[in-house]
């Protein structure tokens, strides 16, 4: 019984860590975000020493100006990394599901990479295929961190099987998609950012005067094809949202779809500030963490669904089966 109770606290506990390590994965992206907005991405030109010195034993009083950004990023992100280990860690110890360990050691993995990515993005002074990837990459990280979150949660693991529902299983395909696409919406806003065509485009609503901009350089192209992603996902969140409040039985996905449409509402207000502004880095840091935020959402709504219900009647596709095999 001693050892019963022993391992029950180490699993809330493990549950707390992982749950601090998602939230700090948004805020450290959001910190990225940050250092890019404020031009700050080469305030500490090298790595992984901070102009020489012990990134740890820094001076303080040295902290002016861009540093403060770029080494904070630094500090942050490498709190991470070890709350990414001591998860790891208690995973293996504590939790008996394959795929759960498999996940963890995927994500430190990833964590690890991600360190040396924005190192070498530092040395090779802010290459645009470099610094995409590193963004890309967190934005990945954080979805694994986040489902972490959710399966040490105890009710998630009090759920033997899912819930089956008389409900269209086209929505779970809806969910899928959304959050697909907010991946690839996301690519497209970091792809505008790091080519430096946050203002190719200078007006809103309207595209240099026009409803379709003409297309003269890659950064008008990449920048009105962000727009009209924009468009598709606020659809795309919405039809979701509105299908699931209409079902009662759906009621786990409610708050994560409702959420999700306020997100995505905010989020274009957002981004219709930023061209106001011309990308004054408090809007434009907001604009990076909202994007954040709705990709959290979208996806929690789309595991919750996978986790929680079977939708009468749906066969079993393989790539169902395969994610369903996360509840093992």
């Amino acid at each position: 019984m001693k050892i019963r109770s022993t391992s029950q606290t180490a699993r809330r506990w493990l549950h707390r860590i992982a749950t601090i390590l998602a939230v700090g994965t948004v805020l450290l992206i959001a910190k990225g975000g940050l250092v890019h907005s404020a031009g700050a991405g080469l305030s500490v030109p090298d790595w992984p020493t901070t102009y020489g010195q012990n990134m740890f034993t820094f001076p303080v009083a040295q902290w002016t100006g861009g540093i403060f950004y770029e080494h904070g990023h630094r500090l942050l992100a490498t709190g991470i990394g070890v709350l990414m280990i001591i998860v790891t860690v208690m995973v293996w110890i504590y939790d008996d599901r394959r795929w759960m360990r498999t996940l963890t050691s995927l994500a430190l993995f990833a964590v690890i990479v991600q360190g040396v990515l924005g190192g070498i993005t530092v040395l090779m002074r802010l290459p645009t295929s470099v610094s995409v990837g590193h963004a890309m990459l967190a934005q990945a990280f954080l979805i694994a961190t986040m489902l972490i979150a959710a399966a040490t949660a105890r009710g998630w693991r009090q759920v033997k099987l899912p819930t089956p529902v008389d409900v269209d299983p086209q929505i779970r395909r809806l969910l899928l998609a959304t959050v697909l696409f907010t991946f690839v919406q996301i690519l497209l806003g970091a792809i505008t950012r790091h080519t430096y065509s946050g203002m190719a485009i200078s007006d809103f609503p309207l595209n240099n005067g026009k409803l379709i901009p003409d297309f003269t350089s890659f950064g008008i192209a990449v920048h009105y094809a962000h727009r009209i992603g924009a468009v598709i996902l606020s659809a795309l969140i919405f039809t979701q949202g509105i299908k699931i409040l209409r079902r009662k039985e759906l009621e786990v996905l409610r708050t994560p779809a409702l959420m999700a449409m306020l997100m995505v509402t905010v989020q274009f207000i957002l981004g219709a500030i930023v061209i106001w502004t011309r990308e004054a880095i408090v809007p434009n840091t907001l604009h990076v963490t909202g994007g954040t935020l709705t990709f959290t959402l979208v996806f929690l709504t789309y595991v919750r669904a996978v986790h929680w219900y079977r939708f009468t009647g749906e066969e079993q596709p393989q790539e169902t089966m395969q994610v369903e095999g996360i509840r093992v």
